[in-house]
């Protein structure tokens, strides 16, 4: 379910809140060349955290030191108020070094925060930065948005769902700055939510989100919206020539299903095509997966459900951009009717693939997405996938791996990744080097090469979608898109990735 608590603004001070806690910022006074061992030093209280502690009469600096607190990001302890105020705790929030503070770290720590508290029902906080460092209006933002994030639980397959941590979320703010927090709320809540939205889908059960299910979710998710909605069933796509999602899908009892979205706003300055690997369960098909190589696989569909969340926030926020996202959807599965190795498709547009492993699966539906979204002449083409291990291999399952054919696309990718907390690392096409790669044997193209360069193989192939001078992009995010770790804002599971990139990425505009 997508996040649940409410969200709202105060006009009164800070210190008249009756939450279960407030929370406020500190710094670290900590520098590079210190001793770790050295004996840690208060934190540099954040203004709002000053003027709370002398109201409760103490040094809440020392208080927190003693509890081991020192301001370092995401550290967190918390304080009792002993009626001083109304709330009954103030809650201290690590904000790390002044200097090195970014939006995206403020939202993490803020996440982290409500992730150590766990019995929190009720927060209110104020914005714990100055206009000097980050803009009060993006601090807002950055705040509410790790909220909701930390706030993040995903129950719905429980007997028993566990009670939700955060139900009511309250920024306050005084004088000018209301209609600023008021915006600021406006603005984060959908991003979180969108994010929320994507992790959703991924930790659904792959029997509750196979193509067909899966293309009515996203048709139900964007009714209320100023969003046109196209579903194309496996008689439209067999009639279009859909040969890579239909190759694909034909293993599976669940036939496969390309959804096409487009939000298209009066005044729009650009037109950015999304396009979404949707493989809602990979078994690898007759190229057979062991067993634990498919516990994960229900995320193989990340990168739809990425696009379809970046659709919603695009809508929900009015951004000025017309935005079309395609969700190649199918279930890749063995059985009598799969794709064979060596079996040849004619994809969408007449390319034909000889399919040297069907476990390469991602590119065939991409491929076929890739070349709809180009007639639709977009400005941009930017695809998201789940698509290789030598993305993990390469950059770990904290960095998504990028391939362009345009550096100013690439660089405004990077930056916004940066900005939203989403390490995106540029890799080079190589069509010089590696091109011939691709070539098949008695086919135009073949899926896979040999196991060097796999992230750069990838990109090489749906370059060949591509239309002839468009902008595209290929987000590989098959590590970041999953986590078995808990870490700064994510919990176990499906990630959000990179929801926050794309949002930021439409915004700059």
């Amino acid at each position: 379910m997508p996040i649940t608590p409410t969200v709202s603004t105060a006009r009164t001070p800070l210190e008249e809140s009756s939450a279960d806690t407030i929370m406020v910022g500190a710094y670290s006074t900590a520098t590079n060349g210190d001793d770790p061992s050295a004996h840690r030093q208060p934190a540099d209280l954040a203004a709002d955290a000053a003027h709370i502690g002398g109201l409760l009469g103490i040094d809440l600096a020392a208080e927190a030191l003693a509890a081991g607190f020192d301001g370092t990001l995401g550290a967190v302890t918390r304080i009792p108020t002993r009626g001083a105020i109304p709330a009954g705790t103030v809650t201290l929030v690590g904000l790390g070094n002044a200097d090195e503070l970014t939006p995206a770290k403020l939202s993490r720590a803020f996440a982290m925060a409500v992730k150590a508290s766990t019995d929190i029902t009720a927060i209110a906080t104020g914005v714990p930065v100055s206009a000097g460092s980050i803009a009060v209006a993006v601090a807002a933002r950055s705040v509410v948005e790790g909220l909701l994030l930390g706030a993040y639980q995903f129950d719905d397959y429980r007997s028993k769902p566990r009670p939700r941590k955060l139900a009511e979320l309250v920024v306050h703010a005084t004088g000018d700055d209301v209609a600023m927090m008021d915006e600021a709320v406006a603005q984060a809540t959908p991003v979180a939510q969108a994010v929320s939205l994507a992790r959703d889908l991924v930790n659904t059960p792959p029997q509750d989100k196979r193509p067909p299910r899966f293309a009515d979710i996203a048709a139900a998710k964007v009714a209320d919206l100023p969003i046109d909605v196209r579903i194309l069933d496996e008689e439209a796509l067999e009639a279009g020539g859909y040969g890579g999602i239909l190759g694909v899908g034909q293993g599976s009892s669940a036939p496969p299903r390309l959804v096409e979205l487009r939000y298209r706003p009066d005044g729009a300055s650009r037109h950015v095509a999304l396009v979404g690997k949707g493989i809602t369960f990979d078994s690898g098909g007759l190229s057979l997966k062991p067993s634990a190589a498919m516990e994960t696989m229900k995320c193989d569909m990340a990168g739809a459900a990425a696009v379809l969340a970046t659709v919603v926030a695009a809508a929900q926020l009015g951004l000025p951009v017309e935005v079309t996202g395609l969700l190649a959807l199918a279930e890749n599965m063995p059985s009598g009717t799969a794709t064979r190795v060596s079996d040849v498709l004619t994809m969408y547009g007449g390319k034909t693939v000889e399919v040297i492993n069907t476990d390469a699966e991602g590119r065939l539906v991409l491929g076929d997405a890739i070349a709809h979204a180009s007639e639709l002449e977009p400005d941009v083409i930017v695809d998201l996938a789940t698509l290789t291990g030598a993305q993990i291999v390469a950059l770990g399952e904290r960095i998504s791996a990028m391939i362009a054919n345009d550096d100013a696309l690439s660089e405004a990718l990077e930056a916004a990744g940066t900005q939203a907390g989403e390490v995106v690392w540029p890799l080079p096409l190589a069509k010089d080097i590696y091109g011939e790669r691709i070539n098949g044997n008695i086919a135009d193209l073949k899926n896979v090469g040999n196991r060097a360069a796999g992230v750069i193989f990838g990109g090489l192939f749906l370059e060949k979608f591509v239309g002839s001078k468009i902008p595209w992009a290929h987000l590989d995010i098959a590590g970041p898109a999953w986590t078995d770790e808990v870490y700064g804002e994510y919990t176990k599971g499906g990630t959000g990735t990179p929801v926050r990139t794309l949002v930021a990425w439409l915004r700059a505009d």
